[in-house]
């Protein structure tokens, strides 16, 4: 085949990758809008203290299978095999794959559902120590869990249908499952807890509680129409000697323990952060601190770490089956520079305008300046890390769909044994506080990141790693004159002690829309080819509404 015709192949499906990521983009960012909404009424009625700091490690507690499930091991074990059963099978068969895993995920994970439930007081007490010194806190958090458990199994089963509309490309659908998770939880938990709450002996944050079980019904049952339309209808069925099933279960068994790193490092900054007393609230705001913080990261996490990882999975998946290796590995670069396009200003916005950002968005009700300022502190640690966590999101899937989850998995164990060891040296020995949990996490997975680089590089011979090194030299220049930017317009304005809400507001829409123009003139002026590629992909989704809309007004 000529190298023109090649070349063009590759340039198609890096920006058929793109788009499909701008349209994941899209709804994900409805979704985090949803969500930090979310936490914005979390914030204001319970601020960061007692009640929310037992509400987040109960949430903490199941929603540990979101990373596990939606974004991780389930669907990078399931997509690989459920796309190449589809294409080389029928459809027949992968909906008999895809009700294998279903029955399974229903068995599995609703038993462990019962035993959580069960030795919740042994979860809380294992994972938040520090909650026993606060009375009546652990058994808050305990009450909590119990309540919340049945989220665990809602959200397996909503990232498996997830998984299928993906291989379909339907990446809009699945993708905005989790806004109605987040509508429901609102309006479910604020009527649960603060009308019928009342009559029924409910406390305002068991409400909410409640509110998370309501909103996982609802974000898989979002999903559920689309399925139908390809002609799916589950059936509970045994299988587990099938050949594709047990090649699912032998990718997802490693894959599970590398995609906990992220979460487990968190579990561990709140069982080290529940132990910490604040010199000014005492063992009351830590948790809630890196919770809030470790939010805002989650944000341009899941825009453009998510997003293209979910887009580029099913084309490297199809790849690795064809065995072209060669567009394995221009898919895999070309959608990397895209993270470090996307990743590395952002870093820049958290970490100068961090401050602001949680005060416009969290400081009111019960959350004061000085829980801004001790967020803000652990959001600038955390977004160290930013550019290491999205590109986990790329690297893990890339073994996945060369059939090698074992790699991922000792990586990952390494990542979460530094990210226990360094917390116990910075807070016994150099008496940091609890902002350096955050910054340690941030040490782990970028150590994590790093060495999976190396080892995806030795693995297919070679990424391109020329080519990336240029374009992450050329965007981290951009980010330099973004950076001095943003500083220079921060100077004029007057450093408050107490920063207010409309002063925050103001230093934001400033500050962030004159950085990121700085970023794209520089970037462009650098000739990153990415920033074509990024601008397509975020106006892609409107076009297509637009050409739908016009298709629908002229039937």
């Amino acid at each position: 085949m000529p190298t023109t015709t090649i070349n063009l192949q590759q340039t198609r499906q890096s920006a058929q990758v793109a788009r499909s990521a701008g349209v994941v983009s899209a709804a994900v960012g409805i979704s985090r809008i949803t969500g930090l909404a979310r936490e914005m009424i979390m914030a204001h009625l319970f601020g960061a203290g007692f009640s929310f700091d037992a509400f987040l490690l109960a949430f903490r507690i199941p929603n540990l299978t979101r990373e596990l499930f939606a974004e991780g091991a389930l669907s990078s074990a399931f997509i690989p095999s459920f796309a190449a059963t589809l294409q080389t099978d029928g459809l027949e068969q992968a909906v008999t794959i895809a009700n294998l895993v279903s029955s399974a995920t229903i068995v599995v994970v609703g038993l462990f559902c019962m035993l959580g439930m069960i030795f919740a007081p042994q979860l809380v007490y294992l994972l938040a120590p520090g909650f026993s010194k606060v009375s009546g806190k652990a058994e808050l958090a305990i009450h909590l869990t119990r309540i919340m458990f049945p989220f665990l199994l809602l959200i397996a089963l909503a990232a498996q249908a997830t998984g299928v509309l993906n291989t379909y490309n339907r990446f809009g659908i699945a993708a905005l499952a989790s806004t109605f998770f987040n509508l429901g939880s609102i309006a479910a938990g604020l009527a649960i807890g603060f009308w019928l709450g009342p009559y029924f002996g409910i406390s305002p944050i068991e409400g909410m509680a409640y509110g998370v079980v309501i909103g996982g019904v609802l974000q898989l049952g979002w999903q559920l129409p689309a399925l139908r339309s390809y002609g799916y209808r589950f059936r509970f069925i045994f299988g587990w000697s099938h050949p594709v099933f047990r090649r699912i279960l032998t990718l997802m068994l490693p894959a599970v323990l590398a995609s906990m790193a992220v979460q487990i490092n968190v579990i561990v900054n709140t069982s080290f952060a529940s132990a910490i007393a604040d010199p000014l609230r005492g063992h009351d705001g830590p948790v809630s601190w890196l919770g809030y913080a470790f939010r805002f990261v989650q944000l341009p996490l899941g825009l453009f770490g998510v997003a293209i990882g979910s887009a580029m999975l099913p084309s490297i998946a199809r790849n690795a089956a064809l065995r072209d290796f060669e567009e394995f590995r221009k898919t895999f670069s070309r959608s990397l520079s895209m993270i470090f396009l996307c990743t590395v200003p952002s870093a820049v916005v958290l970490i100068l305008l961090g401050r602001q950002l949680i005060c416009a968005v969290y400081q009111s009700g019960r959350f004061d300046a000085y829980d801004t300022s001790q967020t803000a502190l652990a959001l600038t640690c955390y977004a160290t890390g930013l550019l290491a966590f999205a590109a986990t999101r790329l690297l893990n899937p890339a073994f996945y769909a060369l059939a090698d989850a074992r790699t991922p998995m000792y990586v990952s164990l390494l990542s979460i044994g530094l990210n226990i060891a360094l917390p116990l040296l910075l807070l016994n020995q150099f008496h940091l506080g609890f902002a350096s949990l955050a910054l340690t996490t941030s040490i782990a997975m970028t150590v994590e990141c790093l060495l999976l680089f190396e080892l995806l590089r030795r693995k297919l011979g070679g990424i391109e790693g020329r080519y990336l090194l240029d374009r992450f030299t050329r965007i981290v220049l951009a980010a330099v004159f973004m950076f001095a930017a943003i500083l220079g317009l921060k100077l004029l304005f007057r450093p408050a002690e107490n920063l207010d809400r409309w002063t925050a507001l103001l230093e934001t829409c400033i500050c962030l829309p004159c950085g990121v123009l700085v970023f794209g003139v520089t970037a462009a002026l650098l000739r990153v080819d990415e920033m074509r590629l990024a601008i397509d992909a975020f106006l892609f989704p409107f076009k297509r509404l637009v050409t739908a809309t016009h298709a629908k007004i002229h039937v």
